[in-house]
């Protein structure tokens, strides 16, 4: 039996490219219209490279990377839920602002959780140097 997919992208390899494509069009347009998203983005630019250096070993360093990404991908979906909610309507709405709140205090609890993995790394690794 064969089955049928009307996907709007495709199967198989194809629509591997095509959600390479997205990927790339959804973090250009994070990077170019969301302030928040370039400040994260800077922060783990910075950072990324530290993780080198504070690693205790792979599994740390994978630690270290992986909240970085975590901030990022909750802000891209922090940011996807504000545009959907522009898109239906700009008028103020509770349920709308509710929306925003929570993609918000998502993003800042993740930046808790990659402030206290980084916090702690850093100062494991300023003990042990002294």
């Amino acid at each position: 039996m064969q089955v049928n997919s009307n996907k709007p992208n495709g199967q198989g390899i194809g629509r591997l490219f095509k959600a390479l494509r997205c990927t790339y069009l959804g973090l250009s347009a994070a990077i170019k219209e969301e302030a928040a998203f370039r400040q994260e983005l800077a922060l783990v630019l910075i950072l990324f490279p530290l993780s080198f250096v504070i690693a205790n070993d792979p599994l740390h360093w994978v630690a270290l990377v992986a909240v970085l990404l975590l901030v990022l991908v909750v802000e891209l979906i922090n940011s996807a839920i504000e545009a959907l909610t522009d898109r239906v309507s700009t008028d103020m709405h509770i349920l709308s602002g509710r929306a925003k709140d929570m993609g918000s205090a998502a993003v800042s609890l993740t930046l808790l959780i990659a402030a206290l993995v980084w916090g702690v790394s850093i100062y494991q690794y300023v003990v042990g140097v002294l």
